[in-house]
C-alpha cells in the first residue's frame, strides 16, 4: 500500500547512481511513428497497488478496493491495453461488523495491495491479502469470474503479498514493509511452512513495500516500491530465501499524466513473444490513482529497465506484439439498465450492502436500508468509479416510492462530498444539492451536509448528472444539474471542490443512494446509468 508521505518531489527527474540501473532512452521519434501506439494512463479510473499476470492469451490484474464491497477486482486484457472488469475476488467483506456499518466503520481498511497468482497444475487462481494487520486471506477460484471462495486464513499478516507459484509448484509469499520476508506455504496452500526475513531497506532509500515475487531465468526477484516515487527491485541467484542484492529501478520519475505522481507500485508481466512490460500505477488525485504501462528491457546481468521517452515514462509507446483479441473487452463506459438479478463487476457498494434491500432486474431498486442522517453511514450505497479526465454520469431515478425522512441521489463520495438528489418532508419531496459532507483523517464524520440550492421536483421520475474534471494536481470542479425529460438539463447548486488530497486513498466515485433519516420502508428505483466521456 503506497502513500506519498516520504522522498523528493514526485516531479523530481530521474538521476542516476552509481551501481544501480537507469532507464533506457527510446527515440522520440521513429520509434514511436510506428501505426498501433496506446497513450497512457493504459486505464483512466482508479486501480492501484496493481498485481498482473498472464495465462496462455489472457493478461489479468488485481488492485485494491479498501472498504468498497465486493472487493479486489479482476481485470482481463487480451493486449494489456484495453480492460475490463472480469469479477472481484472477495466477493463479501467478512471481516467484521465495522464493513456491515454495524456500530463502526472500515474506511480506509479492508482489501488494499492485493496480489494474483496462477497455479497451473490445478488450474487455479489465487489472491492474497492481509485484512487490519492481522490476518492474512487466500480466496481461489478456477475462472476470475468466480465463485471465489476462500481457502485459508493464515495467522501471519502478509503486508502487500506478492505471491510466487515456482516451476517446481512451490507456493511462496514476499511481503513487508521495509523489512522484507519470504514465506514457504504448505503444498496446498492452507498453511505457512517456513517465514524467513529476507533483506531491510537501507536508510539511504527508506521505506520499500508492495512486493511483487517473480522467478525469471532461474532467477528470483522482488518488485518493492519506495512510496510513493520510487521502485527498486531485488534479486537473488541462490533461491527464494536469498541472498538478494537491490538495484533502483527509477526515482522521481516524470510521469505520463500532467499533474500526476511518478509511476510506481505494479507488476511486471511478460507477452507471448518474450516481450516484457511494468504495469504500475499514478497518484492522479481527485480520481484516484491511474494504471500506466512501459516496456521493460532487461540488462546483460539481469536486471529490468524501464523504457522511457525523453527521460520520462511515456505518455505514448508501440502497442504490445500479441495475437489477435478473441473479443472486444466490455468498456469501462456506457449504459446500464440492470437487466439482470445481479450487478455488473463494475459497481461496488460502499461497506457491505444488506442484500434484502436491492432487488434488481427491471431495474435496480434501493429500499432504504438504514436510519441515519450520515450517507457516510448509509449501507447500500452503490458506487462507480469516475472516468478520467473528465466524464459524466447520468441516472434516470424513480422516485415516486420515497417516503417522508427519506434522501435519494447521485453522490460524489469521498472523505469530502456533495450530491443531488430527491428529500421528502410533510408529504412533499424537493430537489436539493447538498454539501458539506465531510470526514476528519480518522474518518470519523465532521459535516453531515447542508442544502445550498433546492427546486420542485418535476414528477415521480427524473434525471440526476453529475460532471467531474478529474485533471490532478489541484482540487477540481463538480457540477450537478437534472432533466425531466433526460435531454434538457437545468444546473443545480454551485460548483463542488473535489480534494486532491491522497490520504483516503480511493479517488472519488458517482454513488447512487437512498437512506432514511426518520423510519424505513421508503424505496428508489434506478432505471439507467450512464458514465460518458465528451
Amino acid at each position: 500500500m503506497s502513500c506519498p508521505q516520504q522522498g523528493p518531489s514526485r516531479r523530481h527527474v530521474l538521476t542516476a547512481a552509481t551501481g544501480l540501473a537507469v532507464g533506457a532512452l527510446l527515440p522520440h521519434g521513429a520509434a514511436l511513428a510506428a501505426a498501433s501506439t496506446y497513450t497512457n494512463p493504459v486505464i483512466w479510473q482508479d486501480f492501484a497497488d496493481i498485481d498482473v499476470i498472464r495465462v496462455g492469451d489472457t493478461y489479468y490484474a488485481s488492485a485494491s478496493t479498501m472498504h468498497y464491497s465486493p472487493g479486489a477486482p479482476v481485470l482481463r486484457s487480451y493486449d494489456l491495453v484495453h480492460w475490463e472488469i472480469a469479477g472481484h475476488s472477495v466477493p463479501v467483506l467478512d471481516f467484521g461488523a465495522k464493513y456491515d456499518l454495524n456500530g463502526a466503520r472500515g474506511h480506509v481498511r479492508g482489501i488494499w495491495a492485493s496480489s494474483l497468482a496462477y497455479r497451473p497444475s490445478n488450474r487455479t487462481f489465487y489472491w492474497l491479502g492481509q485484512i487490519d494487520f492481522a490476518r492474512t486471506y487466500v480466496y481461489t477460484a478456477t475462472a476470475v469470474e468466480g465463485p471465489w471462495t476462500r481457502l485459508t486464513t493464515i495467522g501471519t499478516p502478509y503486508y502487500d503479498a506478492g505471491p510466487l507459484v515456482d516451476t517446481d509448484d512451490s507456493l511462496y509469499v514476499a511481503y513487508g514493509n521495509t523489512t522484507i520476508s519470504v514465506a514457504q506455504l504448505s503444498p496446498d496452500g492452507r498453511n505457512q511452512v517456513r517465514t524467513q526475513q529476507v533483506f531491510t531497506a537501507p536508510p539511504s532509500v527508506g521505506t520499500l513495500e508492495g512486493s511483487r515475487f517473480y522467478k525469471i531465468n532461474g532467477q528470483y526477484y522482488i518488485f518493492l516500491t519506495r512510496p510513493a516515487n520510487g521502485q527498486y527491485v531485488l534479486k537473488s541467484s541462490g533461491g527464494p530465501f536469498g541472498p538478494y542484492t537491490m538495484r533502483q529501478v527509477l526515482l522521481g520519475l516524470r510521469g505520463p499524466i500532467p499533474g500526476g505522481g511518478v509511476p510506481h507500485q505494479g507488476g511486471l508481466v511478460q507477452t507471448q513473444s518474450g516481450a516484457w512490460y511494468y504495469l504500475a500505477f499514478v497518484d492522479a488525485y481527485p480520481g484516484g490513482r491511474m494504471p500506466a504501462l512501459a516496456p521493460v528491457t532487461w540488462t546483460s546481468d539481469g536486471w529490468p529497465v524501464v523504457q522511457l521517452v525523453d527521460g520520462a515514462w511515456g505518455t505514448s509507446y508501440p502497442s504490445p506484439a500479441v495475437p489477435p483479441p478473441p473479443r472486444q473487452v466490455t468498456p469501462m463506459t456506457g449504459v446500464d439498465v440492470f437487466d439482470g438479478t445481479t450487478l455488473k463487476p463494475r459497481g461496488e457498494w460502499n461497506h457491505n450492502p444488506d442484500n434484502t434491500k436491492w432487488p434488481a432486474g427491471n431495474g435496480l431498486t434501493l429500499r432504504t436500508a438504514t436510519v441515519t442522517n450520515d450517507l457516510y453511514w448509509a449501507r447500500n450505497t452503490l458506487t462507480h468509479r469516475i472516468q478520467g479526465p473528465t466524464s459524466t454520469a447520468t441516472v434516470q431515478l424513480d422516485h415516486s416510492a420515497i417516503r417522508d425522512g427519506d434522501r435519494a441521489g447521485l453522490a460524489l463520495l469521498r472523505d469530502s462530498s456533495a450530491w443531488i438528489g430527491v428529500t421528502r418532508g410533510g408529504g412533499v419531496s424537493r430537489l436539493v444539492m447538498v454539501t458539506g459532507l465531510t470526514m476528519d483523517t480518522n474518518w470519523n464524520t465532521t459535516g453531515t451536509g447542508y442544502e445550498v440550492a433546492s427546486a420542485p421536483v418535476p414528477g415521480g421520475r427524473i434525471w440526476l448528472r453529475a460532471t467531474v474534471d478529474m485533471r490532478p494536481g489541484a482540487p477540481r470542479p463538480g457540477t450537478f444539474s437534472y432533466s425531466a425529460d433526460g435531454t434538457t438539463f437545468t444546473r443545480l447548486g454551485p460548483a463542488f471542490s473535489m480534494g486532491n488530497d491522497w490520504r483516503f486513498f480511493m479517488g472519488y466515485r458517482f454513488a447512487l443512494f437512498d437512506h432514511a433519516t426518520q423510519a424505513l420502508g421508503g424505496a428508489v428505483r434506478v432505471t439507467r446509468f450512464e458514465l460518458s466521456t465528451p
